[in-house]
């Protein structure tokens, strides 16, 4: 039991809470302000907990392991939890490009205590997507094999280059799966391979899920609702800390110029011809991204910093309105944001939209004196 400790309690084992207590009453007996700074603290937790400073495995290979068996199609989750996850998965796949667009995703069902790989690892996500849609048509049967999804994963995450973000998300539902042998030591195999696990319960927590991830430095962790299933997919979009030290070996080539030349992409370095980017060159193992993809991953290596939260009764002078967005500032409005390079307030929604979407500060890139400093400090130009 002893290595089980991990230092965190669960729920039961916590002292008595009074958790309606966080709800008060405003002056004219309204719950409204309590409710309204609770659902904007949660939504700004994700940000919150962003570090600064970090390296970051930009280049990423993510196999999906997502359990087929018969568990799926309970319904605690609507219509079924297949199709839920279904759902969620086709929005996180285009996000995941979106965010990440120099990286590769595959995906692994398991199903009859087998493993089966769906799609190889590549980086077009309307693939993918198509992949995950035709498993509305396929049966969920059996128990899960996770020892067999590993390994398979295993095989293909272990050939790849030094300077590859090695990861797989797991999304179980089973309480139980049925392997041909020791799962630790695939644990251990994977682990020293440097490829980063992490889980999703659908049900309640698994003990051999909980120690893949604790072991091989990923999370874990089990879903309450669909709205926190969705949340808890869409963490693993941004890009995770490196996990050894990465070496850099990325050719960029002009993505217009090489279709004008021959309609294909070539490798400047053996002349070989691919219909995609990005990929690996299978000749010579270069890996093949196009300019604007390294645009859109620039913002992962300088992000904007995180806005300081003051309240809006704090302030010695109310602003009025948000610099980004120009709303007013309402009765429940508890908070403002201000970015500590411009000073520039900024609300809740421009807060989040700055630091997720766009990725620079609209305050700092109209400011001439700050816009002349943003290729040295956090702010990209592009």
């Amino acid at each position: 039991m002893a290595e089980e400790d991990d230092g965190k309690e669960y729920r039961w084992e916590t002292g008595y809470e009074k958790t309606w207590e966080a709800i008060q009453e405003d002056d004219e007996g309204l719950l409204e302000g309590s409710v309204a700074e609770i659902i904007q603290r949660a939504k700004r937790k994700r940000q919150a907990q962003r570090k600064g400073n970090t390296r970051l495995g930009m280049m990423r290979h993510l196999f999906l392991i997502l359990d087929c068996s018969e568990c799926m199609n309970n319904q605690d989750l609507k219509p079924t939890r297949q199709l839920c996850t279904i759902k969620i998965l086709e929005g996180f796949i285009d996000e995941f490009f979106d965010q990440n667009p120099i990286s590769q995703f595959g995906i692994i069902t398991t199903r009859n205590k087998r493993a089966e790989k769906m799609s190889e690892l590549a980086g077009n996500p309307q693939k993918h997507i198509k992949v995950v849609q035709q498993l509305t048509q396929t049966p969920c049967s059996g128990e899960p094999s996770l020892q067999n999804a590993l390994e398979l994963a295993l095989r293909s995450l272990k050939m790849l280059p030094s300077h590859a973000s090695r990861e797989v998300l797991v999304l179980m539902g089973s309480l139980t799966t049925c392997d041909p042998g020791d799962i630790t030591v695939t644990i251990q195999s994977l682990k020293s391979h440097g490829v980063r696990c992490s889980v999703i319960g659908l049900a309640a927590e698994v003990h051999v899920c909980n120690l893949l991830a604790r072991e091989t430095g990923g999370t874990f962790g089990v879903i309450l609702d669909d709205v926190h299933y969705r949340d808890q997919v869409y963490q693993h979009v941004d890009p995770p800390p490196a996990a050894t030290c990465l070496d850099s070996h990325v050719d960029a080539q002009d993505d217009e110029s090489s279709k004008l030349n021959s309609g294909k992409h070539s490798c400047p370095q053996c002349c070989s011809k691919y219909c995609e980017l990005p990929v690996e060159c299978r000749a010579c193992g270069l890996t093949l991204v196009s300019a604007p993809h390294l645009a859109r991953s620039y913002h992962h290596l300088f992000p904007v910093e995180n806005y300081k939260e003051i309240d809006i009764k704090d302030t010695v002078e109310k602003p009025e309105l948000c610099f980004a967005c120009q709303k007013k500032f309402g009765e429940h409005d508890k908070h403002i944001y201000i970015c500590p390079t411009c000073d520039k307030v900024f609300c809740l929604d421009c807060d989040l939209f700055v630091h997720d979407t766009l990725h620079t500060c609209p305050g700092c890139a109209t400011s001439q004196q700050t816009f002349q400093t943003m290729g040295k400090n956090n702010l990209p130009i592009l």
